[in-house]
């Protein structure tokens, strides 16, 4: 008998599965916050949900509670204090383990159907999600509700799919019938039976709690795991909300909710042992390096799909529409202050300067006019804090005035700070520019998270495309870009990306920006450059989550 969560989504699910294999844009949860679609009161109810979490116990009813913890500190300088529980890690894994044969048992349909109802009820809630992403990791409001709902939301949807597009391929049981000659043919019932890997960890990133987590939990969870997510210390609100909307439906479905649990953990010794644990076989991780090669190097009883720092690039050859690039370039360098994993960081120019719509520009002017196109488009406040947002690390700000020293080279666009009107307290700042020479590889040749780039040197078009793979083969990257009117250099930046192994956007100057990826469409990542092992999401995201067990016997 058909699941009802399954029946009951089925829709959904095919246009998703449509979507995955045609690529072209669809989404059931629609990405504008209008009161039309989400209701009337939506905004305000959202808000006052999470504001009436702050300095309160966020109960989730799960094993092992010894204490409470509340390390976030918000960029807007909200107070939040939400208390959250510190389970004993040995205690959350034993209670997964014990509720993984329930999930296993309602079958690939089942788990398929809960996980599709799952994000139905997350959508609805996309606005109390939305201000937790928004107060604790300093996005601005419409990114936050759009990457950390919906969009969320939809990578999730997209990692289900992938799961029943690979889990629909094996038949649960078939008649092996094998011919004898003039003897009774050997007939045979067998039956096949997905089995989750075992326990799954999905480790937040402070940045994009939902939206660099969705793909990895709902993967896992599809493919029969139970998951245990450890979210960054200072964006753990979005997903314990997302952890107690799961339970919540699990509960009802008459399900184990320790299916899913939270893992507040203070200590890295204390995340190390739960990465490192034997029962604990897939590891989601978003991050940076060190953390990132550690669990690689580690934690070698588990899958580990992780996605770290690289150095994405822009290679500017020539262009027909200078005045659009730069508006283009503009926004993707301040876009959430640079703390995307797609932001570019190096910008490659040619010393002789590029040719344009506008006349021949050195590279001096180039660099110069990227910069007024930045101060231009943050000119008004109003803009500049909501595309800004706010700064989310100590470390983030410590490296936006060690970069405008002067250090790592020459000046072109200082940051500063903006007074955000509603939050006196956040940590807004303008993006630094800074100009040196493709031979100062130190200086622009490693990840300088935030809103922190680079206008390179180089000595022409063809050493511009010769650097980019370079960079993106010895230090990774999510994200290429390249503006050239040369067919010749078209063609060699999309043979120098596929050798390399990352994501091209060729003359963007429109509404679409390099470090966005739209999910069922753009790959997020390709798993072939240092930056990120695998990719949100194609079939090698979930095919290995789980694995077929049979069992055959005699019949006549």
């Amino acid at each position: 008998m058909v699941h009802p969560l399954f029946d009951k989504h089925r829709a959904t699910l095919d246009a998703a599965i449509n979507a995955i294999h045609t690529r072209g844009y669809w989404t059931p949860y629609p990405e504008m916050p209008s009161p039309k679609v989400y209701g009337e009161t939506a905004m305000a109810d959202g808000k006052s949900a999470v504001e009436a979490l702050a300095g309160q116990d966020f109960v989730l009813d799960q094993p092992g509670a010894s204490g409470w913890a509340a390390p976030e500190k918000s960029p807007y300088g909200v107070k939040l204090d939400v208390r959250y529980p510190v389970c004993d890690v040995d205690a959350l894994i034993a209670a997964a383990q014990a509720a993984m044969p329930g999930w296993r048992k309602i079958g690939a349909e089942g788990r398929v159907g809960v996980c599709l109802e799952i994000l139905d009820r997350l959508n609805k809630k996309s606005f109390e999600i939305a201000h937790a992403v928004m107060y604790t990791t300093g996005q601005g409001w419409m990114m936050a509700f759009q990457a950390g709902g919906p969009h969320a939301q939809d990578r999730g949807l997209e990692a289900v799919a992938y799961a029943w597009d690979e889990m629909s391929r094996i038949p649960a049981t078939t008649i092996w019938e094998k011919p004898q000659g003039k003897n009774p043919a050997l007939k045979m019932q067998k039956h096949y039976e997905i089995v989750g890997r075992g326990v799954a960890l999905v480790v937040g990133c402070g940045t994009f709690p939902t939206w660099n987590t969705y793909p990895g939990l709902f993967a896992a969870l599809a493919t029969g795991n139970p998951v245990i997510v450890k979210p960054h210390s200072n964006a753990i609100l979005p997903a314990a909300i997302t952890v107690r909307i799961i339970r919540e439906v699990l509960a009802e479905q008459g399900l184990d909710p320790n299916l899913v649990t939270l893992a507040v953990v203070e200590k890295r010794a204390a995340t190390q042992a739960l990465a490192t644990h034997p029962a604990v076989k897939s590891i989601d991780f978003t991050g940076g390096n060190v953390f990132g090669q550690w669990l690689l190097d580690n934690a070698r009883q588990a899958q580990v799909y992780a996605e770290l720092a690289g150095v994405n690039n822009v290679v500017i050859e020539s262009t027909d529409s200078y005045k659009a690039m730069l508006r283009n370039l503009a926004f993707t360098l301040s876009l959430y202050s640079g703390q995307m994993c797609t932001t570019t960081q190096a910008i490659l120019v040619p010393a002789g300067g590029i040719d344009t719509d506008q006349g021949h520009k050195s590279y001096d002017e180039v660099a110069a006019d990227l910069g007024a196109a930045i101060s231009k488009f943050l000119s008004d406040p109003a803009v500049a804090t909501a595309v800004l947002g706010a700064i989310q690390s100590e470390a983030t700000l410590a490296r936006i005035e060690e970069c405008q020293s002067g250090q790592y080279g020459k000046v072109v666009l200082a940051s500063s700070r903006i007074e955000h009107p509603e939050f006196p307290g956040a940590q807004v700042r303008t993006p630094v520019l800074l100009a040196c020479d493709a031979a100062d590889e130190a200086n622009y040749m490693e990840e300088r998270f935030g809103p922190i780039a680079f206008v390179v040197k180089v000595a022409d078009g063809a050493a511009a495309v010769a650097l980019s793979e370079r960079m993106v083969r010895e230090h990774g990257a999510l994200t290429v870009g390249v503006y050239s009117t040369r067919p010749e250099i078209l063609d060699a930046m999309t043979e120098a990306t596929l050798n390399a192994g990352v994501a091209l956007s060729i003359n963007l100057t429109g509404g679409v920006f390099v470090n966005q990826s739209a999910a069922f469409s753009d790959y997020h990542g390709v798993g072939m450059n240092p930056a990120a092992n695998a990719a949100y999401s194609d079939a090698a995201f979930v095919a290995n989550r789980f694995r077929v067990v049979q069992r055959r016997y005699h019949v006549e």
